[in-house]
């Protein structure tokens, strides 16, 4: 039998990711349901759902091991994890554990599939339940934000960005859903997210930025446009694209920098 859960993991990247729980939400990939709106209300679902689906895998393992791959089932992985409500709770809260999530589940399938090592099983496994528990202290958070009234409710569509600050802060939070696609295996709807916001968000700003810093747009534009594509469309590693969406984002943030400096300027000369 497997033992040893993983309920104690430190939530690395929470304190950081208390910022997000702080800016409005938006979700555009069907149905969420209106738990999301009263996370605190429904946190006890999402624990035994946790543990639902915790119990399932270590079940499944356990199965592979009496009667190998025909006995374990593991295509029933992702139709566990999309049956729970858990899953738009940290889909709409907090994307890049939600891409872990989808990480861990592909792992553990792949591994089954390929019926690895035991010890290359159980590693998988345990990344899929140290995320599992991660993701689920992550949206306690976002609970206590949304009791404060800190948070808006989670919109079902995209919102419309009203200057070019809030179309970069935007920009990144696709750029975050580009990595949750390609984990739940989906390159084409995740390269279709990167065309769409360098068409729709980045192309409205990089005037505005070419007078600041013309090399850091051209940059960005060969990410959007090559880099970032060719990397889903190479089937690289979720890392390997991770790092790419890591590393556009750090420009961002450098292009926050120079137009929030060049509003500010602006506002003393006047």
């Amino acid at each position: 039998m497997i033992s040893n859960r993983f309920k104690r993991q430190p939530l690395i990247t929470l304190l950081s990711a208390a910022l997000l729980f702080t800016t409005p939400v938006t979700f555009a990939n069907g149905p969420v349901g209106e738990h999301v709106n009263h996370l605190s209300d429904n946190i006890d679902t999402y624990s035994e759902e946790v543990n639902w689906l915790s119990t399932k895998v270590e079940a499944m393992i356990n199965r592979y091991q009496e009667g190998g791959v025909e006995a374990a089932k593991p295509e029933q992985l992702v139709e566990y994890w999309e049956e729970v409500k858990f899953h738009s709770a940290i889909e709409t809260n907090y994307v890049p554990v939600y891409a872990s999530i989808w990480q861990g589940l592909f792992g553990v399938k792949g591994a089954l599939e390929e019926q690895a090592p035991m010890e290359e099983i159980l590693k998988q496994q345990r990344f899929l339940e140290q995320s599992l528990w991660q993701a689920l202290g992550a949206v306690k958070l976002a609970a206590q934000y949304q009791d404060k009234g800190l948070t808006e409710k989670v919109a079902t569509t995209q919102a419309n960005p009203t200057n070019s600050l809030e179309a970069l802060d935007a920009i990144k939070n696709r750029l975050d859903r580009v990595v949750a696609k390609y984990a739940e295996k989906l390159p084409k709807e995740a390269v279709g997210i990167v065309h769409d916001t360098y068409l729709n968000l980045f192309e409205g700003v990089e005037g505005e930025l070419i007078s600041l810093d013309a090399d850091l747009v051209e940059d960005l534009e060969k990410d959007f446009n090559v880099i970032l594509p060719q990397a889903i469309q190479n089937d690289e590693s979720l890392d390997d694209v991770r790092d790419v969406v890591d590393s556009m984002k750090g420009k961002i943030d450098t292009a926050h920098a120079l137009l929030e400096q060049s509003a500010q300027e602006r506002k003393d000369v006047f």
